[in-house]
């Protein structure tokens, strides 16, 4: 891997104010002696939306940024703007990371290895047979293969939009083999019969509050995953722990995707237990 002499690095998304990710990188930038620079993009003060990512990306471009990350909403519709997708990016079909190099966009999904790691850490030994995915978008479905490949043997997945759940379905049926994947209709008799519930969609950010599911639908024997991580407690997880459930908070899915795309653009290993450890002081 070359080693950079500085690394200009931003995040492109919306309602992205509270993000703990420039934090992140240049906490780890500093610790390893590097000029890191790392700026927020958000689209809501700009008055923009997804329609603006060729011009941003031109821009980013013309003023030698190292790479982006990119969150919601625009991990789907920036794949036609790139130039080559890693294997990961193709599979799951949405990116999160882009890196700029040799006058090419390269992008990449650090946001599976980040929910895998996560799960690994925080819900070791949980039961897999059934898990209910609420969000079918561009980081449900980097979530959907993460918990596939961790095992999960069905997935039913539920979005606003059906054709999007059930687009997602298929894609996973092609990767993992028929059937380990469906679009929901039932929530209630679906979740009744279900080892675990994960929420991918925004509901929870302290800019969309509330819940994804109707409280009354948990139990203290499903498991709980989420990947919204500001507030690190959100409703859902709250309501949850009241009850006794086993739960996994979106922190660790954000440090360990920001330690990954950090080596993508700096070419350097990142420490990830001080990446952790920054990331909890800021959350205290």
């Amino acid at each position: 891997m070359t080693r950079h002499t500085g690394v200009l690095a931003g995040l492109i998304g919306a309602g992205i104010q509270a993000s703990r990710t420039p934090s992140l990188h240049e906490h780890e930038g500093d610790a390893q002696g590097l000029r890191y620079l790392y700026r927020l993009i958000d689209l809501d003060p700009l008055q923009l939306d997804s329609s603006a990512l060729p011009d941003l990306l031109s821009a980013a471009e013309r003023m030698n940024f190292t790479g982006l990350n990119i969150t919601f909403p625009c991990k789907q519709s920036i794949l036609p703007l790139l130039d080559e997708l890693s294997p990961e990016a193709r599979g799951i079909g949405a990116v999160n990371t882009v890196v700029l190099k040799d006058g090419k966009r390269v992008g990449h999904n650090t946001d599976c290895l980040g929910f895998a790691e996560g799960f690994r850490r925080g819900l070791p030994g949980v039961a897999r047979q059934h898990v209910v995915q609420m969000g079918a978008g561009g980081a449900g479905a980097a979530v959907a293969h993460a918990l596939l490949s961790e095992g999960v043997q069905q997935l039913t997945l539920f979005d606003v939009e059906s054709l999007r759940a059930q687009s997602l379905a298929d894609n996973l049926n092609q990767h993992f083999g028929a059937a380990r994947a469906r679009a929901g209709n039932d929530l209630p008799g679906t979740l009744a019969n279900a080892d675990g519930l994960v929420n991918t969609t925004p509901m929870g950010m302290a800019k969309l509050p509330g819940m994804p599911v109707p409280v009354e639908l948990l139990r203290p024997e499903l498991w709980v995953a989420e990947i919204v991580y500001f507030p690190l407690e959100t409703e859902l997880l709250r309501n949850a722990r009241a009850l006794g459930c086993r739960t996994l908070d979106g922190g660790t899915m954000a440090v360990f995707q920001a330690v990954k795309a950090f080596e993508l653009f700096s070419g350097q290993s990142a420490d990830a237990q001080r990446m952790l450890a920054h990331f909890h002081s800021m959350n205290g």
